[in-house]
């Protein structure tokens, strides 16, 4: 049984305690005393996942448990993991840490993590949920004969939009570490460069050589929309915005056949239609697949009459924004997105003694291209990412969203 401590306690904390629902040979040992604390420790119990105790530091969290699930806010990552590695050569044993998307708001931040895990000898998980979507993964395992026969996919479209995020800090980019790129350009950067990648190669073998992108603020810069933001979660768009559109294209080279492939990705908080929308499109030589996550076998209509005793929205679909009308019903969202696969791939193979499949070094790598999109969008060009100076600046770039300045480009 591998115990695991929750440092986090908000919605992707509740959306992996509910995970592990359908998970065997885990449990849910503690969460860290922050808000919500008691309330995800009541679930757990309740749901049978483990005797959840609340615990007041990291230190006692890392007593209680064997892997360390960092589910803070992005600002609270670092320090975390600081305290996590103080724990560990205070001579407190510990197998593993699991760290939710992004790893960090830079490459920096990114780094530092990386470089402190590895000085604990600690196993490490990168949480990337989408790359584990079983929509994806059989289409992938289908595609298998037609990927040796003809070669690999060349060309992926990732998406993924919703209206916005639950809680304040998403909306601050400082706290953030920019907008809905850093939010969720993470997830569909990484699922398409899943994807290209040829069967059997490492999830690093493509090598990203170029890098174009825009970031844009289309709805939440009016005023209507930056006043309900300020009396929602008191964040002021007018002096310290975030994109909430982001496009662009990393292609990618084999380093083998030479061949090059792109990835495309665009990510919005306007998405306001049913809920949380999850596309992937790609194409082969003779071949193609397709997802979209709101495709669903269940739907549910509800009329104006009926529509004011619905309890919560969000019962039938991430980030619902209607009561009413013809509804998208997904039964199990913490399958459909990969939540339960991602669960079972880091037991495994931290019971094996190695690290999950996407660990953090891939998650660093992560980090460096969603920062050089914003890099590549606040210049206007295409970056060249085999240029060392490029690669350089990387290491400690900060963009301007990200530092409170996005006024200056998205205004």
């Amino acid at each position: 049984m591998l115990k695991i401590g929750f440092a986090g306690s908000g919605f992707i904390a509740h959306f992996l305690a509910e995970s592990m629902r359908y998970v065997r040979g885990v449990e849910l040992a503690g969460v860290l005393n922050r808000s919500g604390a008691g309330e995800l420790a009541s679930f757990a119990r309740e749901q049978q996942l483990g005797a959840c105790t609340v615990c007041d530091s990291v230190k006692e969290l890392c007593r209680t448990s064997d892997v360390i699930a960092i589910f803070a806010p992005n600002f609270a990552r670092v320090g975390i993991v600081e305290e996590i590695a103080d724990a560990v050569k205070s001579g407190i044993d510990l197998t593993g840490v699991i760290a939710e998307k992004p790893l960090g708001r830079t490459v920096e931040e990114s780094r530092r993590q990386v470089e402190l895990a590895d000085e604990c000898n600690l196993l490490t998980a990168y949480f990337e949920n989408q790359v584990f979507m079983p929509a994806i993964t059989k289409a992938m395992a289908q595609l298998e004969p037609q990927q040796k026969a003809m070669g690999p996919l060349t060309l992926a479209r990732a998406g993924e939009e919703h209206a916005g995020p639950h809680s304040s800090w998403f909306w601050d980019p400082r706290k953030q570490g920019g907008g809905v790129l850093s939010d969720m350009g993470c997830h569909s950067i990484a699922v398409a460069w899943y994807v290209l990648t040829p069967i059997g190669k490492p999830l690093d073998f493509l090598e990203p050589v170029a890098v174009s992108a825009d970031t844009s603020l289309l709805k939440w810069g009016q005023p209507k929309y930056r006043t309900q933001l300020r009396e929602r979660f008191g964040v002021d768009y007018e002096e310290t915005p975030a994109e909430d559109f982001a496009t662009g294209i990393i292609t990618f080279q084999n380093p083998e056949t030479k061949q090059r492939v792109k990835a495309q990705f665009t990510v919005s908080w306007m998405y306001d239609k049913q809920g949380l929308r999850l596309n992937l499109d790609a194409l082969g030589p003779g071949y193609a697949l397709e997802m979209n996550s709101l495709d669903s076998p269940s739907e549910i209509f509800i009329g104006d009459e009926a529509a004011d005793a619905i309890a919560d929205a969000e019962l039938a679909l991430e980030k619902s924004t209607a009561s009413r009308g013809l509804l998208t019903v997904q039964p199990n969202e913490a399958d459909l997105y990969g939540y339960v696969d991602e669960l079972i791939d880091m037991r495994d193979r931290f019971n094996q003694g190695r690290d999950a499949t996407l660990d953090w070094h891939y998650g660093l790598e992560v980090t460096r291209l969603v920062q050089a999109a914003y890099l590549a969008a606040e210049r206007g060009e295409t970056l060249d990412l085999t240029d060392s100076k490029i690669q350089e600046e990387l290491e400690s770039y900060q963009s301007l969203i990200a530092q409170g300045k996005g006024a200056e480009i998205l205004y």
